[in-house]
């Protein structure tokens, strides 16, 4: 049976609401930390704190996930600022968030974090299918000289493709 390429104005607008919105980066987490391994997890947020991530606005920069002793995770320093519309039942904008994730990585993440230099960041913000989940990062810190190293590679990988951009250009002419 051949397949429709041409979508009906519904079906392109449910393409539209299931793709990934992303509101906020933590582009600095990238540079600081070698990044293990990375989860997806649902945020428990108020209506407030919802409506300011849809209108766009959020900082995950200096943000980071706690396990606590009952073995529940939280983002802790993430800002989503006060909505602007909101009335007196608007939300704290740095306030610690509940995170939800499976038992199984709950007990992987807090397993690795009680190991020395590990931690758990958070990288991205965003909506999925209508619903607001962070991706988290089980993370170990970098040292000065390692990061030094990952730009001066960048750099060498970004001038050899260059190079070789411009060889075929020269090739093709």
């Amino acid at each position: 049976m051949a397949k429709n390429t041409k979508l009906s104005q519904g079906e392109k607008a449910k393409e539209a609401s299931d793709a990934k919105h992303v509101v906020a980066r933590n582009k600095k987490a990238r540079h600081d930390y070698s990044i293990e391994d990375t989860f997806e997890a649902g945020l428990a947020l108020t209506g407030t704190e919802v409506k300011a991530l849809r209108m766009g606005r959020a900082s995950l920069v200096d943000s980071w996930v706690e396990i606590d002793r009952n073995g529940e995770a939280w983002l802790q320093g993430a800002n989503i600022p006060i909505y602007a519309m909101g009335t007196w039942t608007n939300h704290a904008p740095t306030r610690k968030r509940k995170l939800l994730l499976h038992r199984d990585e709950l007990s992987k993440l807090s397993n690795k974090v009680s190991a020395k230099g590990y931690t758990i960041v958070a990288l991205e913000l965003y909506f999925l299918r209508g619903r607001a989940k962070v991706e988290i990062a089980l993370a170990q810190g970098k040292q000065e000289w390692d990061k030094r190293e990952t730009l001066r590679r960048r750099e060498a990988d970004r001038d050899a493709e260059r190079a070789m951009a411009s060889a075929r250009r020269r090739a093709r002419g």
